[in-house]
C-alpha cells in the first residue's frame, strides 16, 4: 500500500527543517557581520532548536532518509563554520582555532570521499568524540555571542571553551584518520 500525500509530506518534514536551517545561515552571518550579536544569537538558537526537532522527528517516527543523512550534518557544519569565521572576523575567536576546525572538517570530508570512491561505499556515522566536539563548538559560539552582546560572562569561560574545542577537534580528527585508515588498509573488518 502506498503512502498518502499527507504521509509523504510529513515524512519529509525533518528534511524541510534541515533546509530551513541552511537558509538561516545567511541571516546569522549578516547579523554577525553587522555586529548585531543579539539577533544572531536568537537566529542561532532557532537553528539549534530546529536541529533537535528534526532529529527527534526523524527518529521518533522513522522518517530517516539518505537525503536527511546529508542535509542535517551539512546544515550543522554550514552554520558552525560560518559562525566561527564571522567570530574570527569580529576578533572574538582566534584564527588558529578556525583553521583547526575547518582543517578537521576538510580532512573528514576528503577522507570520506576518497574512501567511498576508491575503496568501498559506506554509511557515515559520527563518533562520540565528534558529537562532543559539535556540542562544544555550539556552546562556544553561544557563550561568545552571549558574552559579547547580552551579559558579560566569567573571563575564564572563553579560553576554557576554546581549549576544549581545540582538544576535541584534534582528537576527533585523529580518531577518524585512525578508524578509516585501518579500514582502508584492511585491518578492520567493519565497514
Amino acid at each position: 500500500a502506498g503512502l498518502s500525500v499527507a504521509a509523504l509530506i510529513w515524512r519529509h518534514l525533518p528534511n524541510a527543517i534541515s533546509i530551513g536551517r541552511i537558509f538561516l545561515v545567511a541571516p546569522v552571518v549578516h547579523y554577525l557581520l553587522l555586529g548585531d550579536t543579539k539577533t544572531a544569537l536568537v537566529l542561532f538558537a532557532i537553528a539549534g532548536v530546529s536541529d533537535g526537532i528534526d532529529g527527534f522527528l526523524a527518529k521518533r517516527f522513522g522518517w530517516q532518509s539518505a537525503l536527511g543523512g546529508i542535509l542535517d550534518p551539512l546544515a550543522d557544519k554550514l552554520l558552525l563554520v560560518s559562525a566561527f569565521i564571522c567570530l574570527n572576523w569580529l576578533a572574538l575567536l582566534p584564527l588558529w582555532l578556525v583553521v583547526l576546525v575547518l582543517g578537521r572538517d576538510l580532512l573528514i570530508v576528503g577522507g570520506a570521499l576518497a574512501y567511498h570512491f576508491k575503496i568501498a561505499p559506506f554509511e557515515a556515522h559520527p563518533s562520540r568524540i565528534s558529537k562532543v566536539n559539535t556540542v562544544l563548538q555550539i556552546v562556544l559560539v553561544v557563550w561568545v555571542l552571549v558574552d559579547s552582546g547580552l551579559v558579560p560572562l566569567p573571563v575564564w569561560g572563553t579560553p576554557a571553551l576554546i581549549a576544549a574545542v581545540a582538544l576535541s577537534t584534534a582528537l576527533s580528527g585523529a580518531g577518524y584518520v585512525w578508524i578509516w585508515g585501518r579500514r582502508a588498509l584492511g585491518m578492520d573488518a567493519a565497514s
